[in-house]
């Protein structure tokens, strides 16, 4: 489905089941298609909305400077559109996870829960910050499905390079459908967003905290940070998976999301 969230941009997105309402925000450089597992197995529990982040999927690509806080506006707007005034539960995963922590920033009165899935509050450093801008410069001369081969290895457990290569096969599917142009407005978004640890103190809402074993990219200590800061969170590390938990160990993925939600 498509909306017109402002007079010069669409949105794509999914919005399937009845019930209480999930969002999930996708990871960089993905779209919403990586949610089908969730929204398969979720969609007779709750309501998921699947959102394409800007320049990503089916959704326009950034007008200004791209920002976490655009993406976060963008789905704040999104829920007008759909009249959907009844608080939600925000789940994203990495680069989605960013996006919801800006999101919990700036519109906290629309917030039920949280998931923050293979994430980190920190914001780039300086060594981030010229590694985001080489994978720019990458992008800007290579296709997406070799932006995505560069990140294989580090995104998925060594169990699942090994052993289910659907998975990475399904990675370069996603990918292989989007533009460099919205690879590299993501890539400059997360390295410009600002630093969440501060405000992990002022989060109220019940959170659920994942991330796989063996994730790489944002390791499990700083899922643990996220945990520590937030009062009341709960943390589940998800046993053999990598960086997209989510599609390695979807299973046990969601059934400690659907725990989480009969919870509230």
């Amino acid at each position: 489905m498509k909306k017109q969230i402002s007079p010069s941009v669409e949105m794509e997105f999914d919005d399937v089941g009845q019930g209480i309402p999930l969002v999930l925000l996708h990871a960089y450089p993905l779209s919403r298609a990586m949610w089908r597992p969730q929204v398969a197995a979720l969609r007779n529990s709750c309501r998921i909305i699947t959102p394409d982040m800007r320049g990503l999927g089916g959704t326009s690509g950034f007008e200004g400077p791209p920002s976490v806080e655009q993406m976060a506006d963008d789905v704040h707007a999104l829920l007008d559109q759909l009249k959907l005034h009844e608080s939600i539960v925000l789940g994203g995963l990495s680069m989605g996870g960013y996006v919801s922590f800006a999101f919990a920033r700036k519109y906290a009165s629309r917030l039920r829960a949280l998931v923050l899935a293979d994430t980190r509050a920190e914001a780039d450093d300086a060594a981030g910050k010229v590694n985001r801008d080489k994978a720019i410069a990458f992008a800007e001369q290579h296709t997406a499905v070799e932006v995505i081969e560069q990140m294989i290895p580090k995104a998925l457990a060594p169990d699942t390079l090994k052993h289910r290569p659907e998975i990475a096969e399904e990675l370069r599917r996603i990918v292989a459908a989007l533009s460099s142009a919205g690879i590299i407005g993501a890539l400059r978004a997360m390295r410009d967003r600002p630093d969440s640890t501060p405000f992990l103190a002022k989060i109220t809402v019940p959170t659920l905290v994942l991330v796989g074993s063996e994730d790489a990219m944002t390791v499990p200590l700083m899922s643990r940070m996220i945990a520590s800061g937030i009062k009341g969170s709960r943390l589940e590390i998800i046993p053999g998976a990598g960086h997209m938990s989510n599609l390695e160990k979807p299973d046990l993925f969601n059934s400690l999301v659907l725990s989480f939600l009969q919870s509230l």
